[in-house]
Formats: structure tokens, sequence, C-alpha cells
């Protein structure tokens, strides 16, 4: 039986409503889903049906929205988060998740948040929604990936000040980042025999210790150790030389050492079409790669792409599981 994709509402007086019923519209025939969140903030005009229970949502997609109600506190502004409805938010998520761990949903998606609402309101105790699925699944550590179809990269450290990456990037966290990548790619992307490419830390991946001795010290003898494995882990390589068409045809994932040594190069391949993905958990969770952006909220102008490539993702990484 097909099941349809969770969408948790995030932020309502960000775009996602409006990208929402946007991704419904170019959707609807191909990847149902239902989205988790209060029906008055989407667009006026969006044809909307209301569903008890996530089973609804396949014969009701052909013909409008649906939506599984949560109701919020305090009006909706576009533009101006109201830390009031923090709370519903936060249940938009927890309500999400239930679905997809019990079988009633096959994925879960995510429309973006906005963190310090959350903390405003909720006393949101994580740097992100990422650290909070991985708290509501019982998981102590995932990594985030961020996949479209030229690239899929993993930062091992992810939101931390440059000058903590050494001290953060431990052959402990190098080596999980590896593993959970790899059943990622096994598991969710139906690849038998993931090929993985690990960036070095230092420019020239140290040159041979010239510009720094973490490859010679640490790194490239960790990598020596995945030799036995069944799939391929190589580096570490010069990340200025990784992610240029003949090189990225050699491996289905990147390791990246930290945040821009990732984000850039899938950012600048394909800026609109990126999708964040959380490896490591239980369920399949996927996210557009781009925040809330309350600059342009309820102006009808939000390009709905990234959440549409997320849907897609999510269903497709669904079915190889």
């Amino acid at each position: 039986m097909t099941l349809p994709i969770a969408l948790s509402c995030g932020e309502p007086a960000g775009i996602g409503p409006e990208i929402a019923a946007k991704a419904w519209q170019s959707l609807r025939d191909e990847c149902p889903f239902f989205y988790i969140g209060d029906a008055s903030h989407l667009p006026a005009g969006t044809p909307i049906t209301r569903i008890s229970d996530p089973a609804e949502a396949l014969a009701a997609s052909a013909t409008a929205l649906p939506v599984l109600h949560v109701e919020f506190s305090s009006i909706n502004t576009p533009g101006h988060p109201e830390a009031k409805n923090a709370p519903a938010v936060v249940d938009a998520i927890e309500r999400g998740v239930e679905l997809v761990q019990s079988g009633a949903a096959s994925a879960l998606c995510t429309a973006p948040i906005h963190k310090k609402a959350l903390i405003d309101g909720a006393g949101f105790a994580f740097p992100g929604h990422t650290e909070f699925l991985a708290s509501l699944a019982g998981q102590s550590r995932v990594v985030m990936m961020l996949a479209s179809d030229q690239l899929r990269v993993v930062p091992a450290t992810i939101h931390i000040p440059l000058s903590q990456v050494t001290s953060a990037l431990t052959p402990e966290v190098l080596r999980e980042t590896i593993e959970i990548t790899a059943r990622g790619l096994r598991d969710q992307f139906g690849i038998p025999n993931p090929r993985i490419a690990v960036a070095g830390l230092n420019p020239h991946a140290g040159e041979e210790g010239k510009m720094g001795t973490e490859e010679l010290d640490w790194i490239a003898p960790l990598i020596t150790d995945f030799s036995s494995s069944d799939y391929s882990v190589t580096g570490p390589h010069p990340a200025d030389t990784m992610f240029h068409a003949a090189a990225r045809a050699r491996y289905d994932a990147a390791i990246a050492m930290y945040h821009d040594q990732a984000l850039i190069p899938i950012k600048t391949l394909d800026f609109d079409r990126g999708v964040n993905v959380t490896l490591g958990l239980p369920f399949v969770r996927t996210s557009p790669d781009h925040g809330t952006a309350l600059d342009i909220a309820g102006q009808g102008i939000a390009n709905p792409t990234s959440l549409i490539e997320a849907l897609r993702l999510a269903q497709k990484m669904a079915q190889s599981r």
C-alpha cells in the first residue's frame, strides 16, 4: 500500500505555507503528501481537505491539499513570527515523527523553522531541526546530508565556528560520519556498494604535512581502516579538486570536514534543488535547503523547487527502504 508523506508546517510566518500549496499543485498526482499545521495559514484560495487520518490523504490529494489540522493559539502574520505559536510548531513536528514511526506515513518532510521564535515561545533547547528529530527518535548521532542530482555531500562538523573545527573533528566523529553515510546510501538510496570520498581538513589535504598534519596523523590511517568494508572510502582528497564533474563521477557521496566546505559546492552547483537529508534516523526525513525567508513571506513569490525536490526525494528514499 502506498503511504503519503507527512509535511510538518514549520514556521507559519515564513514561506512554508506558500511553498506547501505550490508543491501540492505540482505533485498532487505524483507524490501524495499531507500538511500538518493550521489550515488557515495556507494561501487564500488553496483547495483544502481536512483529514483525521493520513490514509485519507491519498484520495484527497487529487483535488485538494490534505491537512491534518493543528490549532495555533495566535494569529499568523507573514514575515513576523509569533512566539505564542511556537508550541504548535513543535507539536506539528512531533506529530509527524509519531506518524512516520507508527507506519501511518512513509516519510517526514519538514518545512523550515524559526529557531528564535521556538526558543522564545517554547524553550526550544536544540540547535535545530536535526538535533530535535534525533532526540525524538532516541538517536545519539545523526548526520546531515545535502543532496541533489549533481552531488551528495555530508559535513562532518556543522554549525560551529571555524576555530572549533579542529577540536570537534575527532577520529570517532569522522568514523561515525562515514559509517552512517554508508548505511544511508545503502539502505535509503538503494546503493549496494557505496563509494565515499573524504576531503582533507587542510589546503591541498595538508600537502604531505607542509600545510597541516591532521591528514598524516590520523585522517589517512582512519580511511585505510575501511579497506575491508563492503563500501569504498577514499581520501583524504584536496577539497578544491573534489567537486568538478569528473571528480564527482567517482563517488556517490563526499564527506567534508566543516560546514562551508560542504555547502558551498552544492549551493553553487544546484542552489534551488538541494535537499537536506538526515541520515541515522529510523525513518526518512528530508527538508528544503533554505530558511523561512521572512522577508518575502506572504508575497506569493517564494520558489517551491527545493520543497518539491525534498518531497520527491523522500518518496524515493522511502521506496528504497
